[in-house]
């Protein structure tokens, strides 16, 4: 049983905050950076272990409501009248729904639901949300300020006078002198724009030495499976599906209850990657061109990557970014052929393609029975897909599908009643 294994929290929070901002060189440790300020804020403020520690969460996936890469930039480069605040609320609440999925990260939900929230609408700071939610709006703001192909140290001045104009104003003035207190270290500022900045919050961070067992992963892995599949209205409910197919496989194969429990975590984590392409292509009605085409391959090369660093996932790193290579060699992005792709990765392969033709996609309808097994058949003649998983899957074909297909219902459901709650809350704000 996965239960008495156990990877180091931070590096697993780490890792994800990473893999969020890892699309764009504009927003690149955005939320890694801002989680440096608000923790450095946080220490010199002298508020307990425990609100450091959900304000180090909270602001390491702040921007986790802004689902599109698209979104992200746009926040990023957000230069209106910010104490406004409405044009950036809907990725907070979206944020705090997504933070209400995982008791992990629940605490933390309300410093994400109001991390734009600006000072003259709070009226006081004694309460925790509103100090910790400040902090947060503070380090949020001035990191977006932060022009990343300048020497820091050239910077400071500026982002200083910039901190200065929030006082009273955007941000309580007891924070902002909490910053000039930190800011006056040239150390700070050369860790915060480090590209060693990870390796100092995983060594010296809130979680140091912190281990989290597998049971605590998985709810942390339903979070991203939604942030994932939400981006777009076709993916909704892809993670699941594949998830749900893959461990089905796994079972009729006969792998042990660990390999399964991993192969339903790499199955949540198989598309991370795709929080690095852009929605204009993942939901182009058309085929794409050879240049669109070569975005897309970068998902699987990120997923490994982010997985990977984590030590522990080494299984579920390779299991679920394999999912687009091929016996042949061909697939993509690393090429390994037969002798490298071990059974979780074909399994993943399998479930990945089947559950792709039986859903609703820009380009087409979902397939049907005939339709799907010609094609899966079609790959293993081609030399592209494992005979004996596809077999498996064949002669295991409505259950699987029945199972898979009410799995993804459940999540549908679910998926559609945390938006239509959400756009509720959106339109009915003052």
């Amino acid at each position: 049983m996965l239960k008495d294994l156990s990877v180091n929290f931070g590096n697993f929070l780490l890792s994800f905050s990473d893999a969020i901002d890892i699309a764009n060189s504009q927003i690149a440790s955005h939320q890694i950076r801002t989680a440096f300020i608000a923790w450095e804020i946080a220490k010199a403020s002298g508020i307990p272990k425990e609100r450091i520690e959900n304000l180090f969460v909270a602001s390491l996936f702040h921007d986790i409501g802004a689902l599109s890469l698209e979104e992200k930039i746009k926040i990023h480069n957000f230069d209106g009248n910010y104490l406004a605040g409405n044009n950036l609320e809907d990725h907070c609440i979206l944020g705090e729904y997504l933070f209400e999925t995982c008791s992990l990260f629940a605490p933390a939900k309300t410093i994400v639901r109001y991390h734009h929230k600006p000072w003259r609408l709070w009226g006081t700071i004694d309460r925790p949300e509103a100090f910790d939610s400040q902090i947060l709006c503070l380090a949020d703001y001035l990191e977006r300020k932060i022009n990343r192909n300048q020497y820091i140290l050239y910077q400071v001045d500026g982002v200083k006078k910039a901190a200065s104009k929030t006082s009273g104003k955007l941000i309580n003035k007891d924070i902002v002198e909490l910053f000039f207190e930190i800011s006056g270290r040239e150390e700070f500022w050369l860790d915060l724009s480090s590209p060693r900045l990870y390796s100092v919050l995983l060594h010296s961070g809130p979680f140091r030495g912190r281990e989290i067992d597998y049971e605590n992963i998985f709810p942390i892995a339903s979070l991203f499976r939604s942030t994932i599949d939400f981006k777009s209205r076709f993916t909704a409910t892809h993670s699941t599906g594949v998830a749900e197919c893959a461990v089905m496989l796994s079972k009729i194969f006969g792998l042990s209850e660990s390999e399964i429990e991993q192969m339903e975590l790499a199955g949540y984590f198989h598309d991370l990657g795709k929080l690095a392409v852009p929605n204009s292509i993942l939901e182009k009605p058309d085929k794409l061109t050879n240049d669109e085409f070569a975005v897309i391959k970068q998902h699987t090369y990120y997923t490994y990557s982010v997985l990977n660093t984590i030590g522990g996932l080494n299984n579920i790193a390779e299991w679920a970014a394999f999912h687009h290579e091929k016996i042949d060699g061909s697939g993509y992005p690393f090429h390994v052929g037969a002798q490298k792709i071990n059974t979780g990765s074909r399994i993943m392969a399998v479930a990945d393609i089947f559950t792709a033709l039986a859903e609703d996609r820009p380009y087409r309808k979902r397939m049907e029975r005939e339709q799907i097994q010609t094609i899966l058949k079609s790959q293993v003649s081609n030399n592209v897909l494992d005979k004996k998983i596809v077999n498996l899957l064949i002669e295991n074909f409505e259950e699987i599908s029945s199972t898979v297909t009410e799995k993804q219902l459940l999540s549908r459901e679910l998926f559609e009643m945390k938006i239509a709650s959400y756009k509720n809350i959106i339109s009915h704000r003052i």
